[in-house]
């Protein structure tokens, strides 16, 4: 069983995101992506204020295994990126939810609407 918060919102190419208080939305990958991908051993970030568009590679994860792009999930402005996984790349693997890989203001809020709930993600895989 994939561990799926219910409080996030998702993307068909396996980000997650979660609003944050002060607007900004953090982004991270999947546990099932993680899982896919194996030990991770380098992240490429964005670029901070870097511009996002939906579906297209804002970054890389690469693992033992192979690499992977992140795609952005919405339109929007890169806002803060997480230093700390450069150094520790294997926290996403230790903990997907928690290891935030950026941070960005969307757009559209309303975009939100898009993304997947854990739900519709989980569905993509039946």
């Amino acid at each position: 069983m994939m561990n799926l918060p219910t409080t996030l919102h998702y993307t068909a190419e396996h980000l997650w995101v979660q609003e944050t208080d002060d607007g900004n939305w953090l982004a991270g990958i999947t546990d099932y992506a993680q899982d896919l991908l194996g030990d991770i051993v380098y992240l490429e970030l964005p670029k901070i204020e870097g511009a996002l568009l939906k579906d297209t590679p804002c970054g890389l994860v690469e693992s033992v295994k192979t690499g992977s792009d992140l795609h952005a999930p919405m339109d929007g402005v890169v806002t803060e990126v997480n230093e700390a996984l450069v150094h520790m790349p294997e926290e996403i693997n230790d903990h997907p939810y928690k290891a935030w890989i950026f941070k960005f203001k969307p757009a559209e809020t309303s975009d939100i609407k898009q993304l997947l709930s854990a739900e519709a993600y989980q569905a993509l895989f039946r």
